[in-house]
């Protein structure tokens, strides 16, 4: 069976990222932009799970910039987030929950990966996503009580 380049060429940068996932430092900046995640995060009694940190983007960065999340725990990935990001050059405190009502996340060791990004339509109506900073590091959920 003959594989052709351009799909050879995918796969392989495929299981590079996958690779590379959550090696990166847990504070990425880029230009003027950054953001960083907590080491501790919490899981509440009422099946929510939230994540902390803090960015910063420039006053010339795209419209609409949105901080994204993924927490990886097991065999379980939880993409969350969504919440808009203010770009006026300081840094910022972020906090972002999400409900684990379908998904198996534990108090305990997991990896977290924080992005700046901004999706923009490109001149095929198709969304271009750029990341103006990301940040992953290994983090630990604790229970909180209230």
């Amino acid at each position: 069976m003959r594989v052709s380049t351009r799909r050879l060429t995918v796969t392989a940068l495929s299981a590079l990222a996958a690779a590379t996932a959550f090696t990166a430092p847990a504070d990425a900046r880029s230009h003027e932009n950054s953001i960083s995640v907590q080491e501790v995060g919490h899981i509440s009694e009422d099946g929510h799970v939230t994540l902390y940190g803090t960015y910063a983007c420039a006053p010339s960065s795209p419209r609409g910039v949105q901080i994204q999340l993924t927490l990886a725990q097991d065999a379980t990935r939880l993409g969350f987030g969504g919440e808009e990001a203010v770009c006026d050059g300081r840094e910022h405190d972020w906090s972002a929950s999400a409900s684990l009502e379908l998904v198996d996340v534990h108090p305990g060791a997991a990896g977290a990966q924080a992005r700046l990004q901004a999706a923009s339509l490109n001149s095929g109506f198709g969304v271009r996503v750029s990341y103006l900073a990301q940040a992953e590091r290994d983090i630990v959920l604790e229970e909180k009580h209230r």
